[in-house]
């Protein structure tokens, strides 16, 4: 997403060329070059795929509604096993048309949870709920700290269940140190994300995720507390940015490959 510009095979390309042998994918791009030739891909270009992003949407209240999102999120892990990552990340939904019920939303993610992990299970695919910062709890996400998140994910199995740590949507919350150890401790850190803090944010606050090392957060303090809580896989750079996707897409993965090893060990 950091590149959405570049195509698919622009995008293995440019790691190739610069050495990076892991990607995390999207699914809209992924399902519109198709899930078989994007897997064949990144399989001949050495890539390994780190996560795929996004299910959940589990907070509709309508059964219809709810029906289609299970079944979406078992595409969604359908696709991610057939891509050859374990991970699915998980938005989970903000609050439906008209409510103002936080408690019974995240009760509905749960439920989701509840009929989905065995069956992530079973294709070998763990789901990494990832709380977003507050000022998405009304239209994308009611998950908003790491505490949410491991109070819904600890109902369930670790190698079902576990969660996201983004440095976007945490860096904020002074509590999140002692969440992350919580997370290790129990085998639920499922992905690691990097994005800067930069402001003034812009209209519709989607597309404010900064540059590495243009904003606020300190990428390695945040580095220490995961891998001191245990956690050894990839560091993923997700960058929603209109002023990125405006470049030329190699420039901003060159770039974004420096900005990493400068703002981290």
């Amino acid at each position: 997403m950091t590149v959405k510009q570049l195509s698919l095979p622009e995008l293995a390309d440019g790691c190739a060329r610069l050495g990076i042998r892991n990607v995390g994918l999207w699914r809209e791009p992924v399902r519109a070059f198709g899930l078989e030739a994007a897997a064949k891909l990144v399989r001949d270009a050495g890539l390994t795929v780190t996560t795929l992003c996004r299910g959940g949407f589990f907070t509709a209240i309508d059964p219809g509604e709810r029906a289609e999102a299970l079944a979406d999120n078992r595409r969604a892990i359908d696709e991610a096993a057939t891509l050859g990552t374990d991970t699915l990340v998980l938005v989970s939904g903000g609050l439906p048309a008209g409510s103002k019920d936080l408690h019974g939303a995240r009760e509905r993610i749960a439920d989701a949870l509840a009929e989905l992990g065995p069956y992530a299970e079973r294709h070998g695919v763990r789901l990494a709920i990832e709380p977003l910062h507050p000022m998405y709890a009304s239209d994308r996400c009611v998950v908003s700290t790491l505490a949410q998140a491991l109070d819904i994910a600890e109902r369930f199995p670790a190698h079902q269940v576990g969660v996201t740590v983004d440095t976007y949507h945490i860096w904020w919350d002074d509590t999140a140190p002692a969440q992350i150890a919580r997370a290790g401790a129990g085998g639920r850190i499922h992905t690691f994300q990097l994005a800067d803090w930069t402001t003034p944010l812009p209209e519709g606050v989607l597309t404010g995720r900064g540059q590495i090392g243009d904003g606020s957060i300190d990428m390695r303090e945040w580095q220490d507390h995961v891998e001191a809580a245990g956690y050894t896989g990839a560091i993923e750079v997700e960058l929603f940015n209109d002023v990125l996707w405006a470049r030329d897409g190699q420039e901003v993965l060159a770039e974004t490959a420096r900005r990493f090893t400068e703002h981290t060990r």
